[in-house]
């Protein structure tokens, strides 16, 4: 019996490699998600010449930092940011992202970034510091005049959740120099537009407290944007990442329909020859490396078991059918731990599940279809060899 993927062939990245020269190292997870493999871009670019040295470094010391992160620490507003360094964190997800785009042999400067910041601060101390005994109000509309206006959006754009991180840094900074004497918090918005503000702690509302930013909340809404922006499969009729590349696993050769659209065919296509070649991507089609990289970093943060069924896709795609495999059942056992378990409440959670369910079927035909060929092989060498030394004198 014949079995193809979801694809026509598998696709791989030109930097895999055979299961016996695996060796997949672990980031230190928690129980639920401590078999999934979360090297397997570094091994394998590193199996296909390319030095990832850099990238490594990068992911160790982002790894490192979110260690330092306790349950209490994870859950404190950015302005606090007890025990990880959130800029630091940023800059080397950036770090890993640039050796993997790059490939230079110098690393991002980090340092130099933060002393930026530093900077920053000390600039808006010998510029728009009010007097001494100017209220809260005047300090912080200070405050945003300089980071807004004079040194930072002169055109009223960018990203909130960087630009949170930034005002957040400055208002930490000038806290440890003694410029602050009150508690300050951020107001990070959700709606499209609207720029991050501080204010006074004392005079908060209740209605502030949902657009409070934490500090693991903000390093996960960093890798879900990188992870967005960077999806190999950018066009679909589902708003789901995950349901739009199950979509283009399916479609990589020509429309099954006649409603097909010649976009969704050109992205599927594009993104299986950049697999196969190692082309790099276009901003229209994505990036399957630093999607890989923004995946294996959600998982590591263990927020949503959902982020390993993501994973999983990705994994699929590469050719990596056992890793997928197990990260799906890493998956499931997430998902009944979880107490979101019975989350299936709307068409699209019951079409990302049915979709589990096909994967994973299809994924244990192919493995042991390739069992088969492996044993069919083994018998065919064992059977060679004894040919030949029943033909010896």
């Amino acid at each position: 019996m014949s079995c193809s993927p979801l694809t026509s062939s598998p696709l791989k990245l030109p930097l895999s490699f055979s299961t016996q020269r695996k060796k997949l190292l672990l980031c230190r997870l928690p129980p639920a998600t401590a078999s999934v493999p979360l090297v397997v871009l570094h091994d394998s670019l590193d199996t296909a010449g390319i030095d990832t040295s850099l990238a490594r470094a990068a992911r160790e010391s982002f790894c490192q930092q979110v260690g330092k992160m306790s349950g209490i620490d994870s859950e404190t507003s950015i302005t606090i940011s007890r025990g990880a360094d959130l800029a630091r964190a940023a800059l080397h997800i950036a770090a890993e992202d640039d050796s993997l785009v790059s490939h230079s042999s110098a690393s991002l400067p980090v340092d130099a970034f933060i002393s930026r910041l530093d900077d920053l601060s000390m600039d808006f101390c010998s510029l728009y510091m009010p007097p001494s005994n100017a209220p809260p109000e005047i300090f912080l509309d200070n405050l945003e005049r300089y980071f807004y206006v004079h040194k930072v959006l002169t055109c009223r754009s960018g990203s909130a959740i960087m630009l949170s991180l930034i005002y957040s840094e400055m208002v930490k900074m000038l806290r440890i120099y003694g410029f602050l004497d009150f508690d300050a918090e951020i107001y990070f918005p959700h709606d499209f537009g609207s720029l991050p503000r501080g204010y006074q702690k004392q005079k908060s509302k209740m209605s502030d407290q949902p657009h409070i930013m934490t500090s693991k909340a903000l390093l996960v809404e960093v890798l879900r944007n990188l992870k967005d922006a960077f999806w190999p499969f950018r066009y679909g009729h589902s708003g789901s990442l995950f349901l739009r590349a199950v979509h283009a696993a399916n479609h990589i050769y020509g429309p099954s329909s006649e409603g097909e659209s010649s976009l969704e065919i050109a992205s599927a296509k594009a993104a299986q020859y950049r697999l196969e070649h190692g082309v790099q991507t276009t901003v229209h089609f994505g990036d399957m490396r630093r999607a890989l990289a923004a995946c294996e970093r959600l998982v590591f943060l263990d927020v949503d078991f959902r982020e390993l069924r993501d994973y999983a896709i990705l994994l699929y795609h590469c050719g990596f059918y056992e890793e997928c495999l197990d990260c799906l059942k890493s998956y499931e056992t997430a998902k009944s731990c979880s107490p979101r378990r019975k989350f299936r409440s709307n068409p699209i959670e019951e079409l990302e599940e049915d979709a589990v369910e096909n994967l994973k079927a299809r994924l244990n035909l192919i493995l042991g279809e390739e069992g088969w060929n492996k044993f069919k092989i083994d018998i065919k060498t064992e059977q060679q060899e004894a040919n030949y030394r029943s033909s010896l004198p």
